[in-house]
């Protein structure tokens, strides 16, 4: 059974930073794809950073593209996503996902078949 568990989340000031964690067991991340998808209220959802894990192939989202980095921890089979330089825009619940994947990125919501249960994040001007 593949579980995915977010945490990290909270309210933070416009230019402050956060770093979310995903924990996922019973899939490994190594060698296949993970993301990072947000959802703000009555907005679809939308994928912010991509990742080829353990090959150092990663895709951003252009609204995010600078400020934010996925990363893996492969001892403890744990993906991040640390936010800098956040925004008001930034706000919303955030979701990882995982999937296995070829040489190519996924970066539609619908071939990512695992996901977590998101975690609310909060940017106040």
């Amino acid at each position: 059974q593949v579980q995915l568990v977010e945490s990290g989340g909270g309210s933070v000031q416009s230019g402050g930073s956060l770093r979310l964690s995903c924990v996922v067991s019973g899939f490994s991340y190594y060698g296949n794809c993970a993301a990072w998808f947000r959802q703000a209220p009555g907005k679809e959802r939308e994928g912010v950073a991509f990742s080829k894990l353990g090959v150092g192939r990663t895709s951003y989202s252009d609204s995010v593209k600078g400020r934010f980095t996925i990363s893996l921890d492969n001892t403890r089979n744990v993906v991040y996503l640390q936010m800098t330089s956040l925004k008001p825009e930034d706000t919303g619940t955030y979701y990882c996902a995982a999937a296995t994947c070829g040489s190519e990125i996924p970066m539609l919501p619908s071939r990512y078949p695992y996901w977590g249960q998101g975690t609310q994040v909060t940017v106040s001007s």
